[in-house]
C-alpha cells in the first residue's frame, strides 16, 4: 500500500512539475503533455533498465498514466491569472516528487534483493532521472547537476531504506516527509554543495 501511495504522489507531483516547466517555456499543449509524462515516468524507465526490470513494465501502469494525464490537464486548464501561483509551487511539487520516487525506487531495488549500492542508484535515478530529462528538453541546466542540493536527498532516502533504518509504512512516510522538508529547506535557504569553476576571470 505504501508503494502504491508513493507512486501516485510522485506521479502527480512530477507530472504537474513537468507541465509547469513546459508552460514557463511556452510549449504548446502537446509539449505540456510530453514534458509532464517524461518527468513522471522517465526516472522509473531509466531505473528499470539499470536494475534489470523489463522496460515493458512501464506500460503496465495504465492507472498512473491516467492520473498523470488528469493532473496535467487540470494544471493546463487552470485560469491564466492564477498560473503565477502555480509557478511558485513548481519547486514544491518537484520536492514531493523527488522524495516519493526516491523512496519508491529504493523499495523496488530492495524487493529485488539488490545490494546497498544498487538501492542508492535506484533511489537517485527514480527520484531525479525524470527531472533531468525534463530540464534537458526544456533547455535548462538540470537541477541535479548544479551546486544546489538535490540528488543528495535521494541518496539519503536510499541509505535509510537500504540499511534497514526505514522499513515499516510509518517509517517510510516519516522518511518521505523528512526528505521533502530537507529539499524544500535546501532551495528556500539556497544550500549548496561545494563546487569548483575552471572559468578564468577576464579583465
Amino acid at each position: 500500500m505504501t508503494w502504491e501511495v508513493l507512486s501516485i504522489i510522485g506521479t502527480i507531483a512530477f507530472a504537474i512539475s513537468g507541465a509547469i516547466v513546459a508552460m514557463e517555456e511556452e510549449y504548446d499543449l502537446l509539449g505540456v503533455y510530453i514534458l509532464g509524462i517524461v518527468t513522471a515516468f522517465g526516472g522509473g524507465a531509466i531505473r528499470n533498465v539499470l536494475i534489470g526490470v523489463p522496460v515493458s513494465a512501464l506500460w503496465q501502469q495504465e492507472s498512473l498514466f491516467l492520473v498523470a494525464f488528469i493532473s496535467m490537464t487540470l494544471v493546463y486548464l487552470f485560469p491564466q491569472k492564477m498560473l503565477p501561483h502555480w509557478q511558485r509551487w513548481g519547486n514544491f511539487f518537484d520536492a514531493i516528487g523527488l522524495s516519493a520516487f526516491a523512496i519508491q525506487g529504493a523499495l523496488y531495488a530492495v524487493k529485488m534483493n539488490h545490494p546497498l549500492s544498487a538501492v542508492i542508484v535506484a533511489a537517485v535515478l527514480t527520484g531525479s532521472g525524470g527531472g533531468i530529462i525534463r530540464d534537458v528538453l526544456a533547455g535548462r541546466k538540470p537541477l541535479v547537476l548544479r551546486a544546489e542540493i538535490y540528488a543528495a536527498w535521494a541518496i539519503v532516502a536510499g541509505l535509510a531504506i537500504g540499511t534497514g533504518l526505514a522499513k515499516s509504512p510509518v517509517q517510510l512516510y516519516i522518511l518521505f516527509i523528512v526528505v521533502t522538508v530537507l529539499r524544500i529547506l535546501s532551495y528556500t535557504y539556497n544550500w549548496k554543495l561545494p563546487n569548483k569553476s575552471l572559468k578564468t576571470e577576464t579583465l
